[in-house]
C-alpha cells in the first residue's frame, strides 16, 4: 500500500533521516518505535506532506506521491494525528470532528463518519458540545483521533497516541486503535515505550539517529534481546 525508498528528510541544514526505507501492507498496523528526537515524527510528517525538506521515493497505491502538499494527500486517504493532537480548543467536540471533514474526499462521508465515531468513541457523543479546552487529556487524545477518521482516511499516520496518557487510558486508546485497524484502515503508528504494543504491530521499526536499525514482525521482534531491553521494558 505504502513504500518509502531511500527516504532523506532536512529542517533546515540537519540532516534528519538518512536513507530510511520502509513499507506498509494493506490492512497492517505498522508500529515505529525508537527514542525521542530521532526522526520518528519526522518520517510521519514526510510520508504525509508536511517535512519542510524531502528527498527519496514514496510510493502510495503505486503511484508516487513524494512531496505532494498535505491538503493533496488527505483527499487521496492519507491523514496524520499529531502527537499534540492540534484541536481546536474553544470550539465544541462536535465542530472538532466537522472540521475534520472538510477535504473533498471527506464531504459525501461526514454523516456516515459521524456515526462511526461516535460507535468508537461513545464518551465523545456524550460530550459533543463540550469544548475541547474542558476534555481531559484521554479524551483529547480520543478527539484527535476521531477527528482523523472523519477525514474518510483508510491510511492512517498516528504520532505517539499514548503520550501523557495514564496506563489504564493508554490501554484504551491502543484497544480503539487495534479496532480502527480492524475495520480495514491501515495504520503506521509512532510510539516511544509501551511494552504491549507488539501486541498491535504486524511490523515494527526502530528509528536510531535517523536511520532504520531493526526491522521484522512481533516474534522477531520479542527475541531480540536488546530491542526487548532497550524499547520494549521486558
Amino acid at each position: 500500500m505504502l513504500r518509502a525508498t531511500n527516504l532523506n528528510a532536512y529542517y533546515g541544514e540537519f540532516h534528519v533521516l538518512e536513507n530510511v526505507s520502509i513499507e506498509v501492507l494493506k490492512g497492517q498496523v505498522v508500529v515505529m518505535l525508537g527514542p525521542n528526537g530521532h526522526g520518528k515524527s519526522t518520517l510521519l510528517k514526510a510520508i504525509c506532506g508536511l517535512a519542510e525538506k524531502v528527498e527519496g521515493k514514496i510510493i502510495y497505491n503505486e503511484k508516487e506521491i513524494t512531496v505532494q502538499p498535505a491538503e493533496k494527500l488527505v483527499n487521496q486517504g492519507i491523514t496524520y494525528i499529531s502527537e499534540n493532537r492540534e484541536l481546536f480548543p474553544q470550539m465544541t467536540v462536535m465542530e472538532n470532528l466537522k472540521l475534520g471533514a472538510y477535504s473533498k474526499n471527506a464531504r459525501p462521508h461526514e454523516r456516515k463518519n459521524l456515526k462511526k465515531v461516535f460507535r468508537l468513541f461513545p464518551r465523545l457523543k456524550e460530550r459533543k458540545r463540550q469544548l475541547a479546552s474542558t476534555l481531559s487529556g484521554g479524551e483529547a487524545r480520543m478527539l484527535a483521533l476521531a477527528r482523523g477518521l472523519m477525514s474518510n482516511a483508510n491510511f492512517l499516520c498516528v504520532d505517539e497516541p499514548c503520550l501523557g496518557l495514564q496506563p489504564n487510558l493508554r490501554m484504551e486508546v491502543l484497544r480503539i486503535i487495534k479496532e480502527i485497524n480492524q475495520q480495514g484502515i491501515t495504520i503506521l503508528l509512532v510510539e516511544q515505550n509501551i511494552p504491549k504494543i507488539t501486541e498491535l504491530a504486524d511490523q515494527l521499526y526502530v528509528l536510531e539517529e535517523g536511520q532504520v536499525t531493526f526491522q521484522g514482525n512481533k516474534d522477531q521482534a520479542l527475541g531480540n534481546t536488546q530491542l526487548k531491553d532497550i524499547f520494549l521494558g521486558m
